[in-house]
């Protein structure tokens, strides 16, 4: 049986590669990226399919029907119900099928393929004052042809409606090879248009058959997703088609192209924030804002967003959007709906015009179905119930019966989504790991159904059914709808070949959860993982699928950095979620089988930047980089490692060793010997060698700390200065700089020595540079490569030094970001068994943060400048640049720093085979944003490899902001 399977197998993807011009793979790689969506749901495909057009699908559809295979149409993989994953053939339409074929400004009216981002085509509508209604929260990134699939609908439904209401004409092809036309209205018998025979007297004999059925057998509320929508097709409808096969979740047909509608947007839009006493108040209050014709009626509690910055006082608000022809239109449309809500029990109110204030609100709302997933206290939250929907009015009491049947159960949820619309998106933390808990979840399911359908609800009220509740449907409709519906299928799809287990007749919704192969019991690991209980399963797990990782570029006005190796490349496999896949796949062990010795999780982990953005941009907090550490860690054990991790790896051993021969090694570097050097060593032959220090940082230092005598014991604001090994060999001129600096502020540095003291007394450091002792270092480098063995000696030692010299008040002062993030993060993590690695990482503090804290009222030089250059990715996502900010306001340093990663992140951009990526990442952001600044701007790059990718690629010269105001200070003469 098994090689008949193989067989089978193997005649499928061949016949397949040679029917169509996409690609066709069935490798283990391709098929884990497939195996789920944004749900809890999984399943194993047997192969995927890229196709370049429509022929290309119906030849696919030929191949898979003679073969008896079923197949799923995908598109950006964020459904929530479980309906894009399938163990047939997966159609990505995501590689190629994304062009906006045509847009009309004057009828209003776009022509899309399947694969088209939602963001791209409001894009393109934008210059013509449109856009397309239906927005949900993975806007920038989910397809058009997965939002005809579910029926999507997003913040502006209150105004706009749902993608039905926004859909003209669909043209899909049948599992059978049948082309459908689909649009509104009927030919001469009465039938809808567009159809083939077989169908146009199927579909025309079904509704006819069952008027009384269809118009009464639906619920009248604004989010009715569930189920089919037939009661489209009744004569008073206009016999939508269209509208009815808007929802079907690739159960009927398969999507080639669409016309749809677009709508005109304001000129201004104002946002109001509405505080109320508690959720049951917001909820209550949310209908009663309609007449004020809103844009969005949008509801969070303070259990899923705490204490946010620049909410009002209250314990839950509403998120109000107004639009007007000018900014004073749609602001005092605002002020009237809040002067109204306040009237009306609102607690307090915040009203936001400017752009960039509307947008730091909205991502808190935007970030929701990634941050629900995680409980206040660290508990995990699954979907399941994400999106069920009643009548708005009745929203305030259902949400009350839905707190307590959650009590009753024992389970906690944080409730929040489009109150105007009576929508209500929630995570709950569903023990779906042991067999009691599933049984909890499938009572829960059935209560909650049984609940939602007494208030004259919908199971679903945008994302679709799926496998999450498509169980429940004959609750909602009862026995003789859902056999209506299943006769609607059979009609379109007799062989069932189009997402089978979906919507009709469909499997368990406690089947099929991608939890169950996953290991029993915590996995051996080096991090510690304390956001995760020492748990590496369920760090992996953190990774739900909503892709943020995938938006192809930084939203206006956005500093964010995940994921630049997918902006780079475009493929699945190279953003955060898709390698938190694989590393899901890995530990499951059914599709790739080789766990830690896999080179599928290696292929996809080489791209990775280890930039730490995901850490920070990830609603979910993946950490990637600490991953792919651990990955390497456990790859290479007891094998021969690349070239590169043993010469960039290990590059605080080999600098030190060089620096007695720097002026020697510096000719080499130019000579024609460079080139076989690199090559040994696996670096990038179109990298220059960075020129190393004639006199290092710390020869520098304690040459001027004898000639003057040394430091006196207990000086007063002390702080130790971090000699990193990128400024003490390679950027010497930093470290002096700080010294000036620090020093003109009233600090007085020391730098550590290289070996722990005599006694734990905090004595005062030597006058003579310490001998016959490797230098200090933080095992940033070890880290990036997974030498994590060595990682944790090279840290232990650096927090014996340490540790005596960082007594209270006294902060360890890193100019490096990457190594502060190191001493910041990885080592506590890595030590997680000694108490004083913690204590260090809380003594870390950047540049500008000492200043701000220990000199608070220090005035820096004025420059009065522009600058342009990026935040240090790390600094980004693991220590913040709000004291840089302050610090560049006060210096008189305007204009914003760019985000995203300069491409050369450490190793990875001297790395054989990276230098094409990292330079494409540098011309994301960093690049344009330094071509775009104007001659004075001061370009500035605190990090060594941000400024050796400016000088390197563009010819630019960057700054840390220590020289810079050193710079100044000489000119001023302090």
């Amino acid at each position: 049986m098994a090689d008949r399977n193989v067989t089978e197998q193997r005649d499928l993807v061949k016949e397949l590669a040679a029917a169509v011009r996409g690609e066709v793979s069935s490798t283990a790689a391709d098929r884990a990226l497939m195996t789920m969506d944004a749900s809890n749901y999984r399943r194993v495909p047997r192969a995927v399919v890229a196709p370049r057009d429509a022929d290309d699908v119906a030849a696919a559809l030929r191949v898979c029907r003679e073969h008896g295979v079923p197949v799923v149409a995908r598109g950006g993989g964020t459904s929530i119900a479980g309906q894009a994953t399938g163990v047939g053939v997966v159609l990505d339409f995501t590689r190629h099928m994304r062009r906006i074929v045509s847009l009309d400004a004057e009828s209003l009216t776009a022509v899309v393929q399947p694969g088209v981002v939602l963001d791209d085509l409001r894009a393109a509508a934008a210059p013509h004052r449109l856009t397309f209604g239906p927005d949900p929260s993975t806007h920038s990134r989910c397809t058009l042809g997965g939002m005809i699939g579910n029926n999507s609908c997003g913040s502006h439904s209150v105004a706009w409606g749902t993608t039905a209401d926004s859909v003209r004409e669909l043209r899909l092809l049948t599992y059978g090879g049948e082309r459908v036309r689909a649009g509104r209205g009927t030919d001469r018998t009465g039938a809808p248009t567009g159809l083939p025979p077989r169908l146009r007297d199927g579909v025309k004999a079904l509704v006819d058959g069952e008027l009384a059925l269809l118009r009464t057998g639906y619920p009248d509320l604004p989010r009715r997703i569930s189920g089919y929508a037939l009661d489209a097709l009744l004569p008073e409808a206009g016999t939508d088609l269209a509208r009815a096969l808007t929802g079907s979740e690739g159960t009927l047909g398969v999507l080639t192209e669409a016309t749809v509608r677009l709508v005109r947007t304001p000129a201004a839009r104002a946002l109001a924030v509405l505080g109320y006493p508690d959720e049951s108040a917001a909820a209550e209050a949310a209908h009663t804002l309609l007449p004020h014709r809103p844009m969005t009626v949008e509801g969070m509690a303070a259990d899923l967003v705490g204490s946010a910055a620049g909410l009002p006082k209250g314990g839950a608000w509403l998120f109000v959007e107004t639009g007007g022809a000018s900014p004073a239109e749609a602001a005092a449309r605002a002020e009237a709906l809040c002067r109204a809500a306040i009237a009306d029990g609102a607690t307090d109110h915040t009203l936001v015009t400017d752009p960039a204030g509307q947008r730091a609100l909205w991502r808190i709302r935007e970030d929701a179905s990634g941050t629900a997933t995680r409980l206040p206290d660290g508990t995990e939250a699954w979907p399941g119930w994400e999106d069920c929907a009643v009548p708005p009015a009745r929203l305030g009491p259902y949400l009350r019966d839905f707190r307590a049947l959650l009590a009753q159960h024992g389970l906690r949820g944080t409730p929040y989504g489009h109150f105007g619309d009576g929508c209500i998106h929630v995570r709950i933390d569903f023990d779906l790991l042991s067999a009691p808990g599933i049984r909890r979840f499938r009572e829960f399911s059935y209560d909650l159904g049984e609940l939602v359908v007494s208030y004259g609800g919908s199971l679903s009220g945008e994302h679709g059914d799926g496998q999450a509740r498509a169980e429940l449907l004959p609750k909602m409709y009862g026995p003789e709808l859902v056999g209506l519906f299943e006769r609607f299928k059979d009609l379109w799809d007799p062989a069932a070949g189009l997402n089978p287990g979906m919507l009709v007749r469909p499997a368990r919704l406690d089947d099929n959860l991608r939890f169950a192969p996953l290991p029993k019991g915590p996995v051996p690991v080096a991090f510690g993982y304390p956001h995760d209980g020492g748990d590496f399963s369920a760090a992996v797990r953190r990774c739900v699928g909503v892709a943020k990782c995938r938006n192809a570029q930084a939203a206006p006005g956005s500093t964010d950095v995940m994921c630049p190796s997918f902006r780079a490349t475009g493929a699945e496999q190279h953003s955060t979620r898709g390698r938190a896949r694989l590393l899901h796949e890995m530990l499951a062990g059914e599709v790739i089988t080789d766990g830690w010795r896999s080179p599928e999780v290696r292929d996809a982990l080489d791209l990775c930047l280890s930039c730490k953005g995901c850490r920070s941009d990830c609603p979910v907090g993946v950490d990637m980089a600490t991953y792919k550490a651990e990955f390497l860690h456990h790859h290479y054990e007891g094998r021969l490692r690349p070239a590169a991790h043993y010469s960039m790896g290990r590059l605080p051993q080999w600098l030190h060793a060089a620096a007695p021969a720097a002026p020697v090694l510096n000719a080499l570097a130019r000579t024609p010997l460079a080139a076989l050097g690199k090559r040994l060593a696996g670096i990038a032959p179109e990298r220059p060698l960075p020129e190393l220090a004639t006199e290092t940082f710390t020869r520098w230092w304690w040459r001027r700390h004898r000639s003057a005598g040394g430091t006196p014991a207990g000086a007063a604001r002390t702080v130790v200065l971090w000699p990193d090994t990128f400024t003490n060999h390679l950027s010497p001129q930093v470290g002096r700089s700080a010294v000036r600096v620090l020093e003109a502020a009233g600090l007085r540095p020391l730098l550590p020595p290289t070996a722990p003291p005599r006694s734990a007394s905090d004595g005062p450091p030597p006058v003579r540079p310490p001998r016959r002792h490797r230098p200090l270092c933080c095992g940033l480098t070890y880290v990036s490569t997974g030498q994590l063995d060595h990682a944790r000696a090279v840290m232990r030692r650096t927090v014996d030094v340490l540790h005596p010299l960082l007594r209270p008040g006294r902060p360890l002062v890193v100019l490096e970001p990457s190594c502060a993030a190191a001493l910041r993060t990885d080592l506590p993590e890595l030590l997680a068994d000694d108490p004083r690695a913690a204590h260090l990482a809380s003594r870390v503090r950047t540049f500008a943060e000492a200043l701000e804290e220990l000199a608070p009222d220090w005035r820096p030089p004025r420059l009065d400048r522009p600058v342009a250059g990026q935040t240090h990715c790390h600094q980004h996502a693991v220590l913040g640049d709000a004291a840089d900010r302050r610090l560049r306001e006060r210096a008189g340093l305007t204009g914003e720093l760019s985000g995203g990663c300069c491409g050369l992140a450490g190793n990875f951009g001297f790395e054989k085979g990276h230098y094409d990526v990292s330079v494409a990442c540098a011309e994301d952001q960093l690049l344009p944003a330094v071509r775009q600044s104007p001659p004075e701007a001061e370009i500035l790059a605190d990090g060594f490899s941000c400024r050796t990718q400016l000088d390197q690629v563009a010819g630019r010269r960057g700054r840390h902001l220590a020289e810079v105001l050193a710079r100044a200070l000489e000119e001023e003469g302090r």
